[in-house]
């Protein structure tokens, strides 16, 4: 079973997609499986982040800026401008996709746990989520 939507993002961020993936999950009849979160683009990834703080996030933004500069001189792929390549590096350190084990036809997220999606550009995007799910 999947499910694709779109997320309109507003530059670089943390979008929380949690809700649009537990209404999913939750309108099926299964009640123990798997379920795969991903965003088929190169510059954007997701995340399972502390949502109970918003400052943890800033934080893990403002690390990720540090960690890939968008000032270093060394990287030559920048024909979409100086944050194209950091971008890149951001997605491949953290990841495109995740996954998360359903039980009892619930996502099973710790209590602070929510998924975002971890926006690398700093242009506005509209990002595509799959979520496809297996389980019985």
């Amino acid at each position: 079973m999947n499910q694709t939507f779109q997320v309109p993002t507003n530059g670089k961020g943390t979008y929380d997609i949690t809700r649009e993936v537990e209404d999913f999950v939750s309108g099926l009849d299964i009640s123990s499986g798997q379920c795969c979160v991903f965003t088929p683009h190169t510059s954007c990834s997701l995340v399972l982040m502390e949502n109970g703080d918003p400052r943890s996030r800033r934080d893990l933004e403002e690390y990720f800026e540090r960690l890939v500069s968008e000032d270093t001189p060394y990287f030559i792929h920048t024909d979409e401008g100086p944050d194209d390549m950091p971008s890149h590096i951001k997605m491949v350190l953290t990841n495109p996709s995740t996954t998360i084990p359903i039980i009892n036809g619930r996502l099973t997220l710790g209590t602070w746990q929510s998924i975002y999606l971890f926006e690398h550009r700093r242009a506005s995007h509209q990002r595509t989520i799959i979520v496809s799910v297996v389980g019985v």
